[in-house]
C-alpha cells in the first residue's frame, strides 16, 4: 500500500489513512525490519512535496516513531530545516522543531544549536513550547550543549528577549519580546531546573525569585518578572521540597515560602503547597496551622476535584499527625454523604482516624452502605483504615469483624481481600477475645476463595493459631476441605497446616490420631509435592523431640 506514497499527484487523504495505520501498527508493538523500516521512511518523506496540513503532521508523526528503527534518517534534516523557516506555517515550524530534535544525533546537536536557541526567545507560544520540550528531551544525551542555552531560557521563562542578533524564526528587531504564554514559562522554568538541579544554590535562587518577597528581582539578576503559570508555580513548590530535604538548614526559610503558596489566589497551586508542607519530615503541629486552614476551606468547595484533593491529603496527614486533622471534623462529617463516593470514602477513613470510640459504630455504619459502589482501589483504603483502628480501639472488635467479614463475601480483586485478610489476622492476634470468631470467618472466607495466594495465608495463619483454640477439630474439617476441592499450591499449604494441627503439645491423642489418618490419605495425592510433605509430616510426628524440633519451631 505504500506505493501510493510515490504517486503523482499526491493525494492526502488515503497517505494520510495509510499513515494512521502505521501508526496504529508501530503504537500497538509491531516489529518492522530496519530495511523496511528505511525503504518506508524515505517514501514517507517525498510527501513533504504536498502542502495539505493535516498531511504534513501525520508525516511528522510517523518519521519519529520510524527513525528509531530506520537507517540514515539525518537525511531528512533538510527537508525539516526548509519547514523551520520564517514563511512557513506555525504548525509546520513547531512540528519540524520536534521532529528534528527526534532525529538527530547527539554529536550533530552543535549545528541546528543556533536554530533551537532562536526557537526559545521565539514569540510564537507553539514554537517556543516545541523548542523548550524538544531541549528537554535532549538533554539526556547531550548535557553539556543543552546546558549553555540557560540563558535563552531563562529569558523565556522571564518573558525578555537577549539580543543576540538576527533571529532565525524571523527579523532582526533584538528586541523582539519572547513569548509570553503561561505553558512556555512551565516549560521553561522544567528545563532551567533540569539544566541546574546540581546546583543547590540555583536551585534555591530560582525558587525564591519568584516568590513574592523578591517580586523585583530574578534569580539571574533582577527583571522584575513574574510567573503567570500556575503549574509553573506548582513545579517551584516542587523544587522547594526537594532543596528543603537536601539540606535541613534552608527548611525555616523556604517554609516562609511555602505559607506564602498557601495563601496563593490559584486553587491547584494552594493545594500543592499545603500537601507539601503536610508532607515534610519532623513538622509540628504549630507548622501545620496554616496548610490545614486552607485545606478546611477547600473541603467545601462546590468542585469535587479540589474537595478530593483537600480530603485525600488530610486523610494522609491524620495518619502521622490526627490531632492537626481534628478540627476539620466537623467540615469532614458534611462529606460523608458527598455525591462523589470517593470524596465521601476518603471523608469517612479520615474520620475514623481523628475521631473518638464514640463515633465509630456510625462510621462503620455508614462506611458498609456504600462500599459496593466504590472501586477496588477505595475499598483497599477503607480496610486499611479499618486495620490501624483495631489496635487504636480494641473494645469496638466485634464492630470491626462484622464489617470486614462483611466486605470478604463481596466481589473485589485481590489487593482488597489481601488487606481485609490481614486486617482479620491483625484483630484476631491483638484481641484475644474475637480470635475464634476471626478463624472461623477466616475459614468461611477459603470455602470459596479465587486468590492462591490468600488460600495459602490464611491457612497459614490456621496452622499457627488454630491448635491453640478451645475446638481445634471445628477447623481441621475446613483445612481438609482444601486438600480434597483446591488446587496443588493450597494443598501442599493444606497438608502443612494439618501437620501444625498434630504436633501441637496441647493435641489431645484422638485428635493427633485423626490427623495422621487425613495425612495417609495425601500419601495418595496426584502432586508430588503435597505427597512429600505429608510423607514428612508422618515421618517427623513419630515422637515428641523431633516434634518440637521440626514441627512446633517451623
Amino acid at each position: 500500500e505504500a506505493r501510493i506514497f510515490n504517486q503523482t499527484p499526491i493525494r492526502p487523504r488515503h497517505s494520510r489513512l495509510l499513515l494512521a495505520k502505521i501508526l496504529f501498527l508501530l503504537y500497538r508493538g509491531d516489529s518492522m525490519p530496519t530495511t523496511e523500516a528505511t525503504n518506508l521512511f524515505f517514501s514517507i518523506t517525498k510527501l513533504f512535496q504536498c502542502k495539505d496540513m493535516s498531511l504534513r503532521q501525520m508525516v511528522y508523526l510517523t518519521i519519529k516513531e520510524l527513525s528509531t528503527i530506520s537507517e540514515d534518517v539525518i537525511m531528512v534534516t533538510s527537508s525539516l530545516m526548509k519547514d523551520m523557516q520564517p514563511k512557513s506555517e506555525i504548525t509546520y515550524r513547531a512540528n519540524a522543531i520536534r521532529a528534528l530534535c527526534k532525529i538527530v544525533d547527539p554529536s550533530m546537536l552543535p549545528g541546528i544549536e543556533r536554530f533551537i536557541k532562536s526557537a526559545i526567545v521565539e514569540k510564537t507560544p507553539a514554537i517556543a513550547s516545541a523548542a523548550l520540550v524538544s531541549s528537554l528531551h535532549l538533554f539526556g544525551e547531550a548535557k553539556d550543549v543543552v546546558r549553555r542555552w540557560a540563558n535563552e531560557v531563562n529569558e523565556a521563562l522571564n518573558g525578555k528577549a537577549i539580543s543576540q542578533g538576527p533571529s532565525f524564526f524571523g527579523g532582526s528587531n533584538p528586541n523582539q519580546a519572547v513569548s509570553t504564554s503561561n505553558i512556555v514559562q512551565y516549560h521553561a522554568i522544567g528545563l532551567l531546573y533540569a539544566i541546574r538541579q546540581h546546583d543547590r544554590m540555583a536551585v534555591l535562587k530560582l525558587v525564591q525569585g519568584f516568590s513574592g518577597q523578591n517580586k523585583s528581582s530574578s534569580w539571574m539578576g533582577g527583571s522584575g518578572a513574574t510567573l503567570r503559570s500556575n503549574m509553573a508555580y506548582v513545579m517551584l513548590v516542587r523544587y522547594a521540597v526537594r532543596v528543603m530535604e537536601n539540606d535541613p538548614s534552608l527548611v525555616p526559610q523556604l517554609h516562609v515560602l511555602l505559607e506564602e503558596w498557601i495563601r496563593h489566589r490559584s486553587d491547584m497551586v494552594s493545594l500543592e503547597a499545603a500537601r507539601a508542607m503536610c508532607q515534610l519530615r519532623d513538622v509540628t503541629a504549630k507548622q501545620l496551622t496554616g496548610a490545614v486552614n486552607a485545606l478546611q476551606v477547600f473541603l467545601s468547595s462546590p468542585r469535587p476535584t479540589v474537595r478530593f484533593a483537600a480530603i485525600r491529603t488530610l486523610n494522609t496527614l491524620a495518619r502521622t499527625h490526627p490531632e492537626a486533622v481534628q478540627p476539620c471534623n466537623v467540615d469532614m462529617g458534611g462529606l460523608i454523604t458527598d455525591s462523589n463516593r470517593s470524596v465521601a470514602t476518603f471523608a469517612i477513613t479520615t474520620l475514623l482516624k481523628t475521631g473518638n470510640e464514640a463515633s465509630v459504630d456510625r462510621l462503620m455504619k455508614q462506611m458498609q452502605g456504600f462500599m459496593t459502589e466504590i472501586s477496588d482501589e477505595f475499598k483497599t483504603i477503607v480496610a486499611e483504615a479499618v486495620r490501624s483502628l483495631c489496635r487504636k480501639f480494641p473494645g469496638k472488635h466485634s464492630v470491626f469483624l462484622a464489617f470486614l467479614s462483611g466486605v470478604l463475601r463481596d466481589e473485589g480483586g485481590y489487593d482488597f481481600k489481601r488487606s481485609a485478610i490481614e486486617a482479620i489476622v491483625d484483630l484476631a492476634k491483638h484481641v484475644p477475645e474475637c480470635k475464634e470468631a476471626a478463624l472461623a470467618h477466616l475459614c468461611e472466607f477459603i470455602e470459596d476463595c479465587e486468590f492462591t495466594k490468600l488460600s495459602v495465608r490464611v491457612l497459614h495463619f490456621l496452622g499457627e493459631e488454630g491448635p491453640h483454640t478451645a475446638r481445634p477439630s471445628m477447623y481441621i474439617r475446613h483445612i481438609y476441605n482444601r486438600v480434597v476441592l483446591e488446587n496443588a499450591v493450597v494443598r501442599a499449604a493444606a497438608v502443612s497446616a494439618l501437620t501444625k494441627f498434630g504436633a501441637a503439645a496441647v493435641a489431645d491423642p484422638s485428635l493427633q490420631r485423626s490427623v495422621r489418618v487425613l495425612l495417609q490419605r495425601c500419601l495418595d495425592d496426584r502432586e508430588d509435592e503435597v505427597r512429600d510433605r505429608a510423607a514428612w509430616a508422618l515421618r517427623m510426628a513419630g515422637g515428641e523431640r523431633t516434634r518440637d524440633k521440626y514441627v512446633r519451631d517451623d
